[in-house]
């Protein structure tokens, strides 16, 4: 019933009155669904950048930890470019077995100082 119906029957009549509870519109509904998915996608947003943030900062430490490693092992290699380019390599097994491995010729005499001073 209208308000104009509603007005004729009761001028004559007695008419109960009962509340009418207004029924929701259809657009406050699909509002707050936009609104509250508009807020979860702008949280998912957020957080990919967050993590991916952290991602990148991750990322770069390795890349330093790499380059590093790659910048020894450049210096390995051209200490073994040059071991290999010198014209006496006997003079260089000589040395090495002497400094680095601790060897002698059979007539030689080496003392070591054992005190630790």
């Amino acid at each position: 019933m209208n308000e104009a119906e509603v007005m004729k029957a009761r001028k004559g009549k007695k008419i109960k009155t009962t509340f009418i509870r207004p029924k929701k519109k259809k657009h406050a509904v699909l509002n707050a669904l936009v609104t509250v998915s508009g807020a979860a996608f702008i949280m998912y947003c957020l957080s990919s950048i967050v993590i991916t943030q952290s991602e990148i900062s991750e990322k770069k430490q390795e890349l330093a930890v790499l380059t590093e490693k790659a910048e020894k092992l450049e210096d390995e290699n051209d200490e073994y470019q040059s071991i290999l380019s010198e014209e006496d390599e006997r003079e260089f097994m000589e040395r090495y077995a002497i400094e680095v491995l601790g060897y002698a010729y059979p007539n030689e005499r080496r003392f070591y100082d054992t005190t630790g001073n």
